[in-house]
């Protein structure tokens, strides 16, 4: 076996799922903020709608 090329692969395979856990985490912090801000805001009291 060739183990320079194999221990290379297994390093860049954990730095491209250490990016993408990364890079996931990012987003879903993201899309939260945006969900927060797309919401609208609580009805007032029916008093003021009628």
């Amino acid at each position: 076996m060739n183990y320079p090329i194999l221990i290379g692969v297994v390093v860049l395979v954990i730095i491209l799922i250490a990016y993408l856990i990364i890079r996931n985490q990012k987003d879903k912090k993201e899309f939260e903020e945006e969900v927060i801000q797309s919401e609208l805001p609580p009805e007032k009291d029916d008093k003021e709608n009628i």
